[in-house]
């Protein structure tokens, strides 16, 4: 077997639904920052431009997600039952192929999501340049109109201190991450440790991309008092950490409501002095890309993992001949299989949930660039923007609650 680091991947599968909030908060801010740009018909076009590359990627990021699920299924229904008859059999050219068609399969979802990380990249660019040609043309209109109201000064300054607190706790949020990470690699190198003195949890560590399953399978298996209360003790610490994650973003998105509104009032403002406002929501645009794009990553990581972890299963145990009778490990690769198929079924499910978030935002979300937000009186046009913000404090801020944290223990 292979005893690199790659035997145990520290990934987690909600890196999907992280994905799904953003997503979903990234049209609305596209549909706001249309609003504030009503009578500049230039910048206004630029937008329309990006929100509509945007929907395009989304669809293409709909696409890829229903590859990542139809990959789940091949695994659940041909690959890991076709290993159990190889293993059954002790059939290893058998095995050998199904691990090799399993290798492709998923050598083409990487070269498609390295595609898909490249284009968001290359969006996220051209949103920042958008909102650079909207922060030039805002000091130019505010240099011809140079007298502020006491309101508006008054606004500035409540929409200040909220993109204080905003900052605060984006920092702590920061430094919780940077600690979750460092337990986490802790439970890397602990569970490798544990996962190479058995047998049946290195076949499963191979087997299952996900941490969670290996802890379990730590307790299940016969270990020695020490081991299980180490991994006990590591997953109690990743689970409170994940618990003040949740309660920082619970945090972050109180903070984000109360923020927009703030803007919402500014803007309004700005529109009738006859100045652009602040392109708040464009930036807020790019940090919602910029999210998904990092998720992207931890996707092609997991792929990347999974591709290496199956390429040394073949090599370094199918590749031996009768290497399964020789360790008497028949029924322990059968019952790891097993457990794989189970986890890579939910792991799809996962993928689908997401499809159907992207579906929504290349559908209806974008219908708003139809009308030009310079065609609106007043009213519609603040009834369109209160409607808006409506919709994005609908959006749940439960990123990572402390459930999704509690499945490393499960």
């Amino acid at each position: 077997m292979a005893d690199s680091k790659e035997d145990v991947i520290t990934s987690r599968s909600d890196f999907i639904q992280e994905l799904l909030p953003f997503a979903q908060r990234t049209a609305l801010l596209y549909h706001l920052s249309y609003l504030c740009l009503a009578n500049f018909p230039k910048l206004e076009e630029e937008l329309r431009k990006c929100s509509v590359e945007t929907q395009l990627l989304f669809g293409s990021s709909e696409a890829l997600l229903r590859e990542c699920e139809a990959t789940s299924k091949n695994l659940v229904f041909t690959v890991l039952p076709v290993l159990i008859v190889a293993v059954e059999a002790n059939n290893n050219v058998l095995a050998i192929k199904c691990l090799e068609k399993a290798r492709a399969w998923i050598t083409e979802i990487i070269n498609r999501v390295k595609e898909m990380v490249n284009r968001y990249e290359n969006l996220i660019q051209s949103v920042a340049s958008c909102t650079s040609d909207v922060i030039l043309e805002k000091a130019e209109t505010e240099q011809q109109t140079k007298e502020t109201s006491l309101e508006i000064e008054a606004q500035e300054k409540v929409v200040s201190d909220l993109e204080v607190e905003l900052k605060k706790n984006a920092d702590e949020l920061g430094q919780i991450e940077q600690k979750i990470q460092e337990k986490q690699q802790a439970m890397q190198s602990y569970l490798i440790d544990a996962s190479n003195t058995n047998n049946g949890l290195t076949i499963l560590a191979v087997l299952v991309p996900f941490v969670g399953i290996i802890v379990k399978s730590i307790y299940d298996a016969v270990t020695g008092p020490d081991v299980a209360a180490k991994t006990q003790a590591l997953s109690n610490e990743i689970s409170n950490l994940y618990t003040e994650k949740s309660s920082l973003r619970n945090k972050e998105w109180n903070i984000q409501v109360k923020l927009t509104d703030a803007q919402r009032k500014l803007a309004s403002m700005k529109i009738e002095q006859g100045s652009i406002p602040s392109p708040v929501h464009l930036t807020e645009v790019q940090t919602c890309l910029t999210r998904i794009h990092q998720n992207l990553i931890q996707l092609l990581k997991f792929w990347e993992s999974v591709c290496v972890m199956l390429e040394a299963l073949k090599d370094k145990t199918f590749a031996t001949e009768n290497f399964l009778e020789e360790y008497d490990l028949k029924d322990i690769f059968l019952t790891s299989i097993r457990t794989a198929i189970q986890l890579w079924k939910s792991f799809g499910e996962s993928c689908l949930k997401a499809v159907s978030i992207f579906c929504l935002q290349t559908k209806d979300a974008y219908k708003f660039l139809e009308t030009s937000p310079s065609s609106l009186s007043p009213v519609e046009w603040k009834e369109q923007y209160d409607d808006v913000i409506v919709e994005l404090n609908k959006i749940s801020p439960d990123l990572c609650t402390p459930q999704a944290a509690a499945a490393i223990s499960e």
